[in-house]
C-alpha cells in the first residue's frame, strides 16, 4: 500500500475513564454538565498500511478517513418569471412566512458565521456589519462566485431603500470563511477548521450552504484507472468514513459546550431530487448536512401571494430536520445589486437567520445561548399550517418559525 494523506480526529479527556465522545450531559433546564473537559485536533498525516493500522488501535483516536473535497450547492435555474414573488408588506416572501417580519426580535448581539464561497464585503448590504473574514482556499478572501454573497445577505444583509430580505438585520457580527474557491475547495479536514475557528472566534450558529463532491471523488478514482464500478465503490467507502468523521467532530463540539463556546451547524440538504420528473425521484440529504447534530434544511416553494399554501421544492433532498423557502429567494448580488436564487442553499440561511433570532431571545432571558435549547426552540415551534401535501422526510418537523415574544 503507497502512503497516503489521512484525517485523524485524535481526543483527550483529563478524567481516567471518561467516554469524550459521550455527548454532555444536560439538567432539566437544558444546561450542559460535562463530566471532563475534552480537548481535539484534527491531523492530516501521511500513512503506509502498517502505521494505518495502528492509528486505528490507538484508544486515542476518535475517527480517520481519507478527506474528500466540498463543493457549493449549485443554485438551481427558475422555470418561469413567476417562481420571483413580488414582496408583501415590504419583506420578501421568505421573511414573511418564517414570521421574522412580525417577531420582535433581529438578531442582536448575536454573531452568525458563514461558511461558504466568500462575500463581497463592500456590497451595501453589508454596511455596518462587523465582517472577521478568514481564508480557508488559499485563493485570498472575496467572493468570486457570487454564492457566499446571497447566502449571508438572506442572512444579515441590510435593506437600504429596497424590501426587507434578511431574516436578521440586526445581527452587527459576522464570521464570514471562504471554504469554497473558484479553483480550489476545502475538504473535510478545513470545513471541521473553519468551524471551529467560527466557535473559537464566538460565533452562536454557523451555516453551511455546501456538501460532498461524491461524482467527483468517483471521476477522480476512474481517472486513476480503477473500473467505474471500483470508484464507485472506493468512493462509498471514503465518503462513508468522512460522514463518520464529522458524526465524531459534532459530539465532541457538544461535549465542549460546557467549558468552550459551542455553535449551532445549519446546513443545506442538497438540490439533486427530481419531483418535476416524478414524485418518487426525491434522494437523502447530502453530508455533512446529515452528521449528528446538524441542522439539515430542506427547501420550499410558495404556491403564489399571499403565500398560505406552501409545498417542497422539486429539488430539495429528503431526511432534513427543518424546511424553509428556498424558490424565488432575493438578496445581495457580487459586485452590488440584488438578485434571485434558487436552492437548499437559499433554504438554509433562512433557517440559521430564524436561530439568530431565537438566540437573541435567549440573550435577553438568561444572558447566554445554550445551543441545544436553541436547536429544540428550532424544532418545537416550527409550524405545518402552510403545508401541502409535505410528508415528514420532505420537510422534518416543519416550516421554521420566529419567536413572537
Amino acid at each position: 500500500m503507497e502512503k497516503e494523506t489521512y484525517l485523524v480526529l485524535r481526543v483527550t479527556a483529563s478524567d481516567v475513564g471518561v467516554d469524550p465522545l459521550k455527548p454532555a450531559i444536560r439538567s432539566n433546564q437544558g444546561t450542559a454538565t460535562a463530566t471532563a473537559p475534552v480537548e481535539y485536533r484534527v491531523d492530516s498525516p501521511t500513512l503506509d498500511e502498517k502505521e494505518y493500522r495502528e492509528l486505528r488501535h490507538d484508544p486515542g483516536v476518535a475517527a480517520v478517513a481519507k478527506p474528500m473535497l466540498m463543493r457549493r450547492m449549485m443554485p438551481v435555474p427558475s422555470a418561469t418569471s413567476a417562481q420571483d414573488p413580488a414582496p408583501i408588506d415590504g419583506a420578501t416572501w421568505g421573511v414573511h412566512v418564517t414570521g421574522a417580519l412580525q417577531s420582535p426580535y433581529l438578531g442582536y448581539g448575536v454573531s452568525v458565521a458563514v461558511l461558504d464561497t466568500g462575500i463581497d464585503a463592500k456590497h451595501e448590504a453589508f454596511r455596518g456589519v462587523v465582517l472577521l473574514e478568514r481564508d480557508f482556499t488559499g485563493e485570498g478572501n472575496g467572493d468570486a462566485d457570487g454564492h457566499g454573497t446571497h447566502v449571508a445577505g438572506t442572512i444579515f444583509g441590510q435593506s437600504g431603500n429596497g424590501p426587507r430580505y434578511a431574516v436578521a438585520p440586526g445581527v452587527g457580527r459576522a464570521l464570514i470563511g471562504k471554504v469554497i474557491g473558484n479553483q480550489k475547495s476545502a475538504t473535510t479536514k478545513e470545513i471541521i477548521d473553519a468551524i471551529q475557528w467560527a466557535a473559537d472566534e464566538g460565533a452562536h450558529i454557523v451555516n453551511m450552504s455546501l456538501g460532498f463532491d461524491f461524482p467527483g471523488l468517483v471521476k477522480h478514482w476512474a481517472d486513476h484507472g480503477l473500473p467505474v464500478d471500483l470508484a464507485t465503490s472506493r468512493a462509498l467507502a471514503q465518503y462513508r468514513d468522512n460522514v463518520r468523521f464529522f458524526d465524531a467532530t459534532m459530539n465532541l463540539l457538544r461535549a465542549r459546550a460546557a467549558q468552550f463556546n459551542s455553535v449551532l451547524v445549519v446546513a443545506a440538504s442538497g438540490n439533486e431530487s427530481r419531483r418535476d420528473v416524478r414524485r418518487d425521484h426525491a434522494i437523502e440529504a447530502s453530508p455533512p448536512a446529515t452528521a449528528d447534530g446538524i441542522v439539515a434544511v430542506g427547501a420550499l416553494q410558495s404556491f403564489g401571494a399571499p403565500h398560505m399554501s406552501l409545498g417542497v421544492a422539486p429539488f430539495s433532498n429528503i431526511r432534513v430536520a427543518l424546511a424553509a423557502p428556498g424558490v424565488g429567494i432575493y438578496s445581495a448580488k457580487r459586485g452590488g445589486g440584488y438578485t434571485f436564487m434558487n436552492g437548499t442553499s437559499m433554504a438554509s440561511p433562512h433557517v440559521a437567520g430564524i436561530a439568530a433570532l431565537w438566540a437573541e431571545r435567549q440573550l435577553k432571558l438568561t444572558g447566554q445561548v445554550n445551543v441545544a435549547a436553541l436547536d429544540a426552540q428550532l424544532r418545537g415551534n416550527a409550524r405545518r399550517d402552510r403545508l401541502t401535501n409535505a410528508e415528514y422526510l420532505d420537510v422534518g418537523e416543519g416550516l421554521v418559525a420566529a419567536p413572537r415574544d
